[in-house]
């Protein structure tokens, strides 16, 4: 069973966050410029190529910053979504139903299980209790389903 960890990520979510974060900086430490190349001059496309490692240095930047962000403060958890490590059992109206697991952020392990917080149907879940109808939006249109179990992570 999934727990939730600190700031509400489960251990592999902050572990992937983690990741992440360390090759955004590795990524951008490589970018950082060599002694004396920003002195050097050149034709337009050799400051064209400075303007693009530019703005892939300021994008790297946000990145760590929003990827920090979420480690330290907990990330999208703190807007009210459900807990990373949520299971909820749905029956569809044809009469099947599916468990589901609820993830903050979807890891190598994601399957077909694998529901996100801020999808549509993680959104549609927020507030619902066992028993409740639910809609929510597909890529064919809207749908409902039925909340049979819905249990936070212990």
């Amino acid at each position: 069973m999934v727990t939730s960890g600190d700031n509400g990520f489960s251990p592999a979510a902050r572990r992937q966050l983690e990741k992440e974060l360390a090759d955004l900086r590795a990524q951008r430490d490589a970018m950082a410029p060599l002694v004396g190349e920003q002195e050097r001059t050149g034709d337009a496309a050799d400051q064209a190529e400075v303007l693009d490692r530019a703005e892939a240095a300021a994008y790297l930047d946000r990145r760590i910053a929003d990827v920090a962000a979420k480690l330290e403060h907990g990330g999208r958890n703190s807007k009210g979504l459900l807990p990373d490590g949520t299971t909820v059992t749905l029956r569809f109206s044809d009469g099947d139903e599916d468990e589901l697991h609820i993830v903050t952020i979807p890891g190598e392990d994601a399957d077909a299980s694998t529901v996100t917080s801020d999808s549509p149907l993680g959104l549609a879940l927020v507030g619902a209790k066992e028993g409740d109808e639910i809609k929510y939006r597909t890529p064919r249109g809207e749908t409902s389903a039925t909340v049979v179990t819905l249990k936070p992570p212990a």
